[in-house]
């Protein structure tokens, strides 16, 4: 685990079968840390095996 940025995280899984779970608790974590609600933080697949997770600063870019 990387943070790269107050506001971000980046996470490297190579435990296919843990993704979702990896993924859930990151997001819960990094929700919790910024003390917001888990649709203000975006998940994105910055390369192989390679998720970026940050906080949203506006609420209309966590639903696109």
């Amino acid at each position: 685990m990387t943070f790269d940025t107050n506001n971000s995280v980046t996470l490297k899984i190579w435990d296919r079968s843990a993704l979702h779970h990896t993924l859930d608790t990151a997001v819960s974590d990094l929700s919790a840390r910024h003390n917001t609600t888990k649709c203000r933080i975006a998940v994105t697949c910055s390369g192989p095996n390679t998720f970026t997770l940050s906080v949203c600063e506006d609420l209309a870019l966590a639903s696109a």
